[in-house]
């Protein structure tokens, strides 16, 4: 029985859409907040409040005033997103790629980030926007984070298409592995050349598109 054709392609963002400096991130953070990197990976990352955010266990509010609280400063929205723009930086030739599949099929994005970065992707990947515009989500709002099984199948619902329509690219592949036992097609991709290879595979690359990567 031949399978239905694909229908959508989802995107990871961290490692698959841009490259991520968490030692740039920090450096830029903690010159706002006046203390060391070292301190801001203790209060953010090692206390787990990141994690926490990223999970939805906290929202906006709540994260921003609890690292506020643990650096003894003010961190608001526009503060944090400044800090993870410096630490992110878009792919040109991976963005060019999913402009190309979005000429075939419905592109999306899946990210195991907090509610804040729904206004820093469209910052740090601009070319990709409006196109993507509803069409990120993250685990922060969604309440579930990959490798979650649940997560994925938010994400079907979400934009009304079924596992075996669904292509998920991620660099890690536990995250694979999760949308793979979900239903959906799945496979790692670690930079827009690995990307082009296995988007050519499934099919949903144009013909010659691509090529230079």
């Amino acid at each position: 029985m031949t399978p239905p054709p694909l229908r959508l392609v989802l995107f990871d963002f961290d490692g698959v859409l841009a490259r991520y400096s968490h030692a740039a991130r920090l450096a830029h953070l903690a010159r706002v907040a006046g203390c060391t990197p070292a301190r801001l990976s203790e209060v953010v990352f090692n206390s787990g409040l990141e994690r926490a955010y990223d999970s939805g266990v906290l929202d906006t509010a709540s994260y921003l005033q609890q690292l506020g609280a643990g650096l003894g400063c003010t961190i608001d929205a526009d503060i944090w997103i400044a800090s993870r723009c410096a630490g992110t930086q878009a792919d040109p030739l991976a963005l060019e790629l999913v402009a190309s599949v979005a000429t075939r099929v419905q592109v999306g994005m899946l990210t195991n980030n907090g509610a804040l970065m729904l206004d820093a992707i469209p910052r740090i990947v601009a070319p990709l926007f409006p196109m993507l515009e509803g069409r990120v989500l993250c685990s922060g709002v969604l309440g579930v984070r990959k490798p979650d099984r649940a997560i994925f199948d938010h994400a079907l619902a979400q934009f009304d298409v079924r596992a075996q329509e669904t292509l998920f690219v991620d660099d890690l592949f536990v995250n694979v592995q999760g949308a793979r036992a979900a239903g959906l097609h799945a496979d790692t991709v670690v930079d827009a050349r690995s990307m082009r290879t296995v988007l050519r595979r499934y099919g949903v690359l144009p013909t010659g598109l691509g090529a230079a990567v």
